[in-house]
């Protein structure tokens, strides 16, 4: 994993008045109109998320940068690998940045290109063959890149089952990382039994598993996890149907197994915003997934009943460092001729994560 520092901004704004900081963006925005494209994530605040060209999950805006290729800028609100896509996509023309390069991802940092790539010789060595490499979009450059080497493909949230069966198609068993979770609930759907699917655990001898355990295995799991979606538990979800059994449930799958097989509904970010939109008015839902999302969605639908599943805040924290200060700091660099915080993927890396990228699009 890479090492960034961020460069101290100081307290011309940290300390400002959040008002004057949003006044600064918007004039700056208006400024650099021509030039800049801000992408924002379902997960932004709402202070953020306001002054978005385009919103969405992670790799329908990376697809809308390339597509807007008369932007020389792009400054992507979200966090890490999500503008290392952005970058693998567009041209060499343009130019990615990240606000705060402290927002990271922890679910894509539990699978490094070095501990994947150990595991994988592991495997050859025990005899495990016929085996193909499926990475959430989740992932770093690297790990899209490794996959891309050995002839898997990337997945989304709302195609990881249809890039398992593709994978499935081709080999006796797919190695799916870094969210354990999101490749067992999508392992569930298409009916592959349990004794089927196993765990690579990090640090153990062959995951923790025997050889024989994985040459069953069609679905081996990396141990990854979210941990906001961690967060959510069926406890919660029996809260609800007891409080209002009137409440519609829909969770994101990254969370455990347990929880969306209570859910009434699971689905991606834009799987949960299509389903809440079009629910008629009067419509009480329980949603499980990261809380400035749940909000945003409460605050659009007056009309219909908004919780989040868990009676705490499930905030990403990473995504959160992206704050006003730290995105009018930026433009305020890009006005004075100033590229900082740009986000670059070495160019054989992003040749072969792209491979995997055009694999899943083919799908």
């Amino acid at each position: 994993m890479t090492t960034l520092t961020q460069t101290d901004i100081g307290p011309e704004y940290l300390d400002r008045e959040e008002e004057d900081l949003l006044a600064g963006i918007a004039a700056r925005k208006q400024e650099l109109a021509d030039r800049l494209l801000v992408l924002c994530h379902h997960y932004q605040q709402e202070a953020v998320y306001r002054f978005a060209d385009m919103t969405g999950d992670s790799l329908k805006l990376a697809r809308h940068a390339a597509a807007t290729r008369n932007r020389a800028w792009i400054v992507f609100c979200g966090v890490h690998f999500m503008a290392e896509a952005a970058d693998i996509l567009t041209t060499d023309d343009q130019i990615v940045m990240l606000p705060d390069l402290r927002a990271g991802c922890p679910m894509a940092d539990m699978a490094t290109s070095d501990e994947v790539g150990w595991a994988w010789q592991e495997l050859a060595a025990a005899g495990i063959d016929r085996l193909l490499p499926v990475t959430y979009v989740n992932s770093s450059a690297l790990i899209k890149a490794f996959v891309g080497e050995h002839g898997g493909s990337v997945c989304t949230s709302s195609n990881a089952e249809r890039v398992l069966t593709w994978g499935l198609e081709r080999s006796d068993r797919v190695f799916f990382f870094p969210d354990e979770h999101l490749g067992r609930n999508s392992a569930h759907a298409l009916g592959i039994a349990d004794e089927q699917v196993a765990v690579w655990q990090r640090g153990e001898v062959l995951g923790g598993n025997t050889a024989e355990q994985l040459r069953k295995t069609k679905v081996l799991l990396w141990d990854g996890y979210c941990t906001v979606h961690m967060q959510f538990t069926a406890g919660h979800v029996a809260h609800w149907r007891q409080t209002d059994p009137e409440v519609k449930i829909i969770v994101h799958p990254e969370c455990r197994h347990e929880v969306v097989r209570a859910a009434d509904f699971y689905g991606s970010t834009e799987g949960i915003i299509k389903r809440v939109t079009e629910s008629p008015a009067g419509s009480k839902w329980a949603i499980g997934t990261e809380i400035n999302l749940v909000n945003r969605l409460a605050l659009q639908h007056p009309n219909k009943e908004i919780h989040s599943l868990s009676p705490f805040q499930c905030l990403c924290s990473t995504m959160y460092r992206i704050k006003p200060g730290y995105l009018l700091w930026v433009l305020d660099n890009l006005a004075a001729g100033r590229i900082v915080n740009r986000i670059t993927v070495e160019p054989r890396t992003a040749q072969l994560a792209r491979i995997a990228l055009d694999r899943m699009l083919a799908i």
